[in-house]
């Protein structure tokens, strides 16, 4: 063998190994689905089974069965839609302020030592600040209607995207800052081609922690007053004693917040395509 088919074979192996991922790709999706879905399936197929061998009544914790027929009633009568639009249209609108409000807060904090000295030890003391304690205060300020439910929201996003903002920024190697000053990059273009970058995986987590605490804090949302949203199903579940409808509500809640984190993760995956990160290509 030449030493020209030794560099043709060397130069081809990489092609085959880019190639090989996407071939696979199909089936590693799948068996990623699968191993996802194998925990709550073989837990209730457990459940279902306690309680048909009788060692449950399932009066207090429903079987799946009796879930699932509960979740087709309700979206049969069309009231699971409403009450599914109701809390997605709260969420959404309290992420997108929540998130807008800690980007700028974060990014100026971030660049500006001094804005930072002034703001930020009054936001980590706020932080603290529980969501319960929020709700009187809102109520009294914005009413009892959606204005104060999507504030509560908004104020549980903001903290966490904030934070992991923040951090990120000042975690900023300054060796690649230096390579900025050296090339003397303008503000924004060291932004743009320093920052940003750099940034940007930390972000995108924070954006998905914050997504998570607006699901949690919408149900503290839709116990102010709230005739729909997943929250009221709750209540009218505890209230009426319908331990399937409270579960049904639960599990609603975990399958639109795995939804919707999904799609923030699927967004920000295109930005984040240049990242060598350990997990990046498992």
């Amino acid at each position: 063998m030449s030493p020209a088919d030794v560099t043709i074979s060397a130069e081809q192996r990489p092609v085959a190994a880019e190639q090989e991922p996407a071939q696979r790709d199909p089936l590693e999706r799948f068996a990623r689905l699968f191993l996802g879905l194998a925990l709550p399936l073989v837990l209730a197929l457990a459940w279902e089974g306690a309680v048909d061998a009788g060692l449950s009544d399932g009066r207090l914790v429903p079987p799946p069965s009796v879930i699932w027929h509960t979740l087709v009633d309700l979206a049969r009568t069309g009231e699971l839609q409403r009450h599914i639009i109701a809390t997605l249209l709260r969420v959404a609108v309290g992420f997108a302020l929540g998130t807008a409000a800690a980007t700028v807060v974060a990014a100026i904090a971030g660049y500006w030592e001094t804005c930072r000295r002034v703001i930020d030890p009054t936001l980590q003391g706020l932080k603290a600040v529980p969501s319960i304690a929020w709700i009187p205060l809102f109520i009294l300020w914005l009413g009892i209607f959606e204005t104060s439910k999507v504030a509560l929201i908004a104020v549980g996003v903001f903290f966490p995207i904030y934070l992991g903002l923040l951090g990120a920024i000042q975690s900023v190697d300054r060796k690649i800052v230096e390579v900025g000053w050296v090339f003397r990059l303008s503000g924004p273009a060291m932004v743009r081609r320093i920052l940003l970058p750099a940034v940007l995986p930390a972000y995108v987590l924070s954006l998905r922690a914050g997504l998570a605490l607006g699901w949690m804090f919408v149900i503290a949302a839709e116990f102010m007053g709230a005739s729909e949203g997943l929250g009221y199903l709750l209540i009218d579940g505890q209230q009426l004693g319908k331990p399937a409808e409270i579960v049904a509500a639960i599990i609603t809640f975990a399958v639109l917040g795995k939804l919707t984190d999904a799609i923030v993760a699927g967004a920000a995956a295109p930005f984040l395509r240049w990242e060598d990160a350990f997990g990046a290509r498992r």
